[in-house]
């Protein structure tokens, strides 16, 4: 099936998307069919230096699709949102494990919140990011990205700010291209994202001011770490049982 797709620049990035599929909702059944919409937009990256790194929980099953379909090595970017305090769903900044971290900064005004608050907030997420590496990747070294296209997966963008963490802990690695892949994203994200990577392909871009990730899917829940696991362990991602 051929795709319409809608190709803009946009600051510097090259900016993909589906125009049927522009501002509408629930238009993906689950991750899974996300992730097949996902790789029939990114079928051109198919026979680049390329490799797939999927950021958990939610853009693990999109981006093992993705992997699949396009037959590209697959890998995962340990980042979490630091949460506001009292409002877990929401995040201010998020952190990779390495360290990088984005904060949105009008909000952390907005908070109030001291750098020392914020070093006490990040202490948890950080120990959170160990145990998910030790047990998502069984501390596996970076793979090899020097010179290669690094294709960021989400299941999609809200404020954006895991994934810009995401992007500074891969462009330190000297990356030739960065694209971000995600099903769903609200256009300021999309805004926001594009002087700092090279192209991003979302089919379905909504505007206005409310968005949910959730609202692209009709069947829509949180990944528990089992599940995560269970998916790594069913494509060979994971040696100890």
């Amino acid at each position: 099936m051929i795709i319409p797709l809608f190709i803009v620049d946009f600051m510097r990035a090259k900016v993909i998307e589906d125009c049927k599929l522009h501002d509408r909702l629930e238009v993906y059944k689950d991750r899974d069919d996300a992730g097949e919409h996902l790789a029939r937009a990114l079928e051109p990256f198919r026979t680049a230096d390329a490799l797939v790194l999927a950021i958990p929980s939610g853009g693990v099953p999109v981006g093992l699709v993705v992997s699949s379909r396009l037959e590209l090595p697959f890998d995962l970017l340990i980042i979490r949102k630091i949460p506001i305090p009292g409002y877990t769903e929401s995040g201010f900044a998020a952190v990779s494990l390495e360290g990088d971290l984005v904060l949105n900064e009008p909000l952390v005004r907005e908070l109030g919140l001291t750098p020392e608050e914020i070093e006490v907030l990040a202490e948890p997420v950080q120990e959170e990011l160990l145990a998910r590496n030790r047990i998502f990747r069984e501390d596996r070294p970076w793979p090899e990205i020097a010179g290669k296209t690094v294709i960021l997966v989400d299941d999609g963008l809200a404020s954006g700010y895991t994934m810009m963490t995401a992007v500074r802990a891969v462009r330190r690695r000297k990356p030739s291209r960065i694209v971000v892949a995600v099903p769903t994203a609200s256009a300021s994200t999309i805004k926001l994202l594009g002087p700092q990577v090279d192209t991003i392909v979302c089919p379905n871009i909504r505007s206005g001011r409310s968005f949910a990730v959730a609202d692209a899917y009709r069947n829509w829940y949180d990944l528990d770490r089992t599940e995560v696991i269970n998916l790594l362990r069913s494509h060979g991602l994971l040696v100890n049982k």
